[in-house]
């Protein structure tokens, strides 16, 4: 592998969290302060929020390798979608605390006790939850609850929660959670890196795996690099990793630019191969709503497979693999066809208006004959304002329908895992 060929101690660049590469970006360098300040007061709630990626893990493992074991008794817990019940049993096991059963009385009885035990021998404890935008609103009731315990009037634990921004959102929006943000004490937000911050971070963590310059690195190598990665630390690895590899099978002791957009095409085929190969469905399920609408529109499966492109292509071992060609063409066409429904609507909006202004003259000319022609008219504009309702109904139905292809798209072009067809 390519810390071989460039004999280096480690892999510098793995995906797995390591407090030894740590790098303390300047996003990275105030979210320390914020939970320095948050650890300071020994109570309540910190929230470290960012995308994925963004080094949320690789800092909590930082500060739990940093801390004064004897002044703070930390534990760490990665959360799934847990209940209430189930993250009281998680937060016991963290701190070691053997509980037997599902008995949730039992368990927080448990977990009191070795605070009070805790505290008792001069050490506050804080409880590191990553991944909290897996947590339901009755979860993180509890953790609020875990955070009630004290002894006189100092708080026993202390709670740090780390999430992707739709937990941010969940803890800003939500009624039910007004308790717990009025107990978060400090928040920080981590952004991507600057871009004349990935040099600097891939240098860091190649010194720290032993490098001693080989490979060096062409000047516009990091300016490109920060452009594709976005700064974002883990895509960055991703990349870096790939490039390394490419480099050590050229047996190249300089990468260049060049390198890194060869690198960059082929995972983006990678990427697309992924997408094509995705199988499909065993069996059709029964048609939502979503599926009626696409099929009101035309978009069918076919849409998805072009014709002769989405056969099973029999393979030497008798194996099949699927191909999932989008057609454009036909959610285009499909999009002409509502603007034209909404061009006959209007046009019949016209045509009621125009009978509408013609009828009213004729009734100002004979009442008699134009009470009758109002009420034909009336009657005229009810069956319009019917099927002005049914067409409305089938534009919403179209609009949903073409979102929710739109999103399948985006899903199967950004990601680099393939997704499930709706």
């Amino acid at each position: 592998m390519y810390d071989d060929f460039y004999r280096l101690s480690a892999r510098p660049f793995q995906l797995t969290p390591d407090p030894d590469f740590y790098f303390e970006s300047a996003t990275h360098k105030k979210a320390l302060s914020y939970l320095g300040y948050g650890l300071a007061q020994g109570e309540g709630f910190i929230v470290i929020t960012g995308e994925v990626g963004a080094g949320k893990s690789t800092l909590a493992a930082h500060l739990l390798a940093s801390i004064d074991r004897a002044q703070l008794t930390a534990a760490q817990i990665v959360t799934s979608k847990l209940d209430g019940q189930e993250l009281v049993h998680m937060a016991a096991r963290a701190f070691g605390l053997d509980v037997a059963g599902h008995d949730k009385a039992a368990a927080l009885a448990r977990i009191e006790a070795f605070l009070h035990d805790e505290a008792r021998a001069g050490r506050r404890c804080l409880l590191v939850v990553d991944e909290a935008q897996n947590l339901s609103v009755e979860a993180l009731e509890e953790l609020r609850m875990l955070s009630n315990f004290q002894l006189g009037a100092h708080p026993l634990l202390q709670i740090l929660l780390l999430g992707q921004p739709e937990f941010r959102t969940l803890l800003q929006q939500s009624p039910r959670l007004e308790q717990l943000r009025q107990r978060v004490i400090a928040t920080h937000h981590l952004a991507p890196m600057e871009p004349e911050e990935v040099g600097p971070y891939v240098e860091h963590r190649l010194v720290r795996a032993g490098w001693n310059g080989n490979p060096a690195f062409e000047p516009r190598f990091f300016a490109d690099l920060a452009r594709a990665s976005g700064g974002v630390p883990r895509r960055v690895n991703q990349i870096l990793s790939r490039v390394l590899l490419a480099g050590a099978l050229e047996q190249a002791s300089r990468i260049e630019a060049g390198l890194l957009h060869a690198v960059l095409d082929d995972m983006a085929s990678d990427s697309a191969v992924s997408v094509e190969s995705a199988p499909a469905p065993a069996a059709a399920p029964s048609v939502m709503p979503e599926a009626a609408s696409s099929q009101a529109l035309g978009l069918t499966a076919d849409t998805f497979h072009g014709e002769g492109q989405g056969q099973a292509k029999p393979e030497g071992d008798g194996s099949r693999t699927t191909r999932h060609d989008f057609d454009l063409a036909a959610i285009e066409a499909a999009m002409a066809s509502r603007d034209e429904q909404i061009a006959e609507l209007q046009q019949a909006v016209i045509e009621v208006a125009e009978m509408r202004a013609a009828h009213g003259d004729e009734a100002a000319a004979a009442q008699a004959d134009g009470t009758a022609r109002t009420e034909a008219l009336e009657a005229a504009l009810s069956d319009a304002a019917a099927r002005i309702g049914v067409l409305e109904h089938r534009l919403a139905e179209q609009e949903q329908a073409i979102r929710h292809v739109l999103t399948m798209l985006i899903e199967w072009f950004e990601t680099d895992r393939p997704k499930r067809a709706a």
